[in-house]
Parts: C-alpha cells; sequence; structure tokens
C-alpha cells in the first residue's frame, strides 16, 4: 500500500469520528480527501462522499436511537424536504451543469465550482461553529413555523446535494437554533437525516456515474469511517462537545482558506 493511500485511510478514521462527535463535518473531510490524497475529481469526489457519510450516519444514527438521543417528529418534518431536494439536486441539477464554460475569456471548470461553493460553506460553517452554542431545553410549548422549517429543508437539500455533502453542518445548529433542540439530541438526529439524504442522493447519483465508481476504495474508506465513528460515539460519552468544538471549527475554517486559495490560485 502506497504511503499516501496509507494516509487518505487513516484520515478516513477522522470522517468518522467528527461525525461521532458533532452530527456533522464528515464531507468537510471527506471530499477534500478524495479529491487530494486519492486524485478523484471533485464531480465524483461528491458522490463517494455520500455514499460513505451515508452509511457511516446510518451506524451512529442506530447508536442514537439506541440511546434515545433522536427526535423522530423532526426528523420527518425537517428531513423530508431535504431528502427530496438532495434526490432531485444530484439527479437533475448537478448532471446539467457542463463540465466547462466560459465566462468572458475565462474558462469555468465545474469541478472548480464546486470545490470554491464547497470551501464557502467549510468557511461558514467554521465561522458558525466558533460562536457558544447555547444549550436549550426541549421546550414542549415550543411553536414551530412549519413554512419556514421546510424552506430550510429545501435550502440544506440543494447544498448538500451540489457539493456532496451531507449538511449536518447547517442541520445541527437549525435544529438547536430554529427547533429549540438539545444539542446532543440534535447531534443524533442530525445524523439518521443525513443517513437518509445521503443515501437518497448517492442513489440519484449512481444512476449517473456507476461506471466510474471505484468500489474497493468506497469500501476500504467507508470501513475506516465506520470504526471512526464508534470511536467518536464512544468520545463524546466522556467529554463536553463543547470542548473540542473550537479545535474543530478552526482546522475546518484554515481547510476551507486553504482550498479556496489553492484552487483559485493554483488550478489548471
Amino acid at each position: 500500500m502506497e504511503f499516501y493511500t496509507f494516509l487518505g485511510y487513516f484520515f478516513a478514521l477522522f470522517v468518522g469520528i467528527t461525525l461521532g462527535l458533532f452530527g456533522s463535518g464528515g464531507s468537510i473531510l471527506a471530499v477534500p480527501i478524495l479529491v487530494y490524497v486519492f486524485g478523484i475529481a471533485a464531480d465524483l469526489a461528491t458522490g463517494y462522499s455520500l455514499f460513505i457519510v451515508g452509511i457511516t450516519s446510518f451506524v451512529g444514527g442506530i447508536q442514537k436511537i439506541n440511546e434515545k438521543l433522536v427526535d423522530f417528529n423532526k426528523v420527518f418534518l425537517f428531513g423530508i424536504p431535504t431528502v427530496i431536494t438532495v434526490f432531485l439536486t444530484r439527479k437533475l441539477f448537478v448532471p446539467a451543469i457542463p463540465f466547462e464554460f466560459y465566462i468572458y475569456d475565462f474558462k469555468i471548470k465545474k469541478t472548480l465550482i464546486i470545490m470554491i461553493v464547497f470551501s464557502f460553506f467549510m468557511i461558514f460553517a467554521a465561522l458558525k461553529m466558533l460562536k457558544t452554542i447555547k444549550e436549550v431545553s426541549n421546550d414542549k410549548t415550543f411553536k414551530i413555523n412549519f413554512l419556514k422549517i421546510v424552506l430550510l429543508g429545501i435550502f440544506v437539500g440543494l447544498i448538500a446535494g451540489f457539493v456532496g455533502a451531507g449538511g449536518g453542518f447547517l442541520i445541527v445548529p437549525i435544529l438547536i437554533y430554529y427547533l429549540n433542540t438539545p444539542l446532543k439530541t440534535a447531534i443524533g438526529t442530525s445524523l439518521v437525516i443525513i443517513s437518509i439524504q445521503s443515501s437518497i442522493g448517492f442513489l440519484g447519483d449512481f444512476f449517473i456515474n456507476k461506471a466510474n465508481y471505484n468500489w474497493r476504495l468506497l469500501i476500504v474508506f467507508s470501513a475506516c469511517s465506520l470504526l471512526g465513528i464508534l470511536i467518536g460515539n464512544l468520545i463524546v460519552k466522556k467529554i463536553k462537545v463543547e470542548k473540542l468544538k473550537f479545535v474543530f471549527a478552526i482546522f475546518i475554517l484554515l481547510m476551507g482558506v486553504f482550498i479556496l486559495v489553492k484552487e483559485l490560485l493554483f488550478s489548471k
């Protein structure tokens, strides 16, 4: 096994660990690893990421269900518009974007757009995490604005489908700020939503790119990520998530800036 391959699978552990700790961040790590370590084209890497994050979140979600840390009412309310939008985005919108096109005299590649959009949302997610999330009580009298939640679900689905992300970095803050969900329940609920929408998104993608998938890479990467989420779930029981949130946010911020600079200044 080549050094970079070993390094990539080692990093795959952290995809699962971050999902276990935060209920998000898996795709934020998976896509750059696939693109820069394994050399997968960005448009294909987004499909790989949906598979990896989907199966990893499924296992993590089962653990959270057993721990009674999943709010199924919110899975249903927020998850359905998100899942439908992810599927339609992967099936219709992403394939409709040409591989390359010109704006005046500048040649723009589809992969460049994906990575730049991805880097912006990495930076956005990091800045969100750097803000202290105030724990909330599960107030039974809390009134939900259904239209707002459906629109937020559609928004998350568009972003998740386009960049191949599970969307947890958007789902967790929405569950906390807009649906009055306690942090640990938000993490568990996010994992279940991510597992469903990523799986549906991958199926939409699979019918387009099935001949191009490296299944050996997908299976080994996913196995490492699955091990990681088991580790993450053990860690989260023993420490406060807030203590790790700052370090993780700084790491994601730096990676987002790195990808943005690399794609804008050094991409061919």
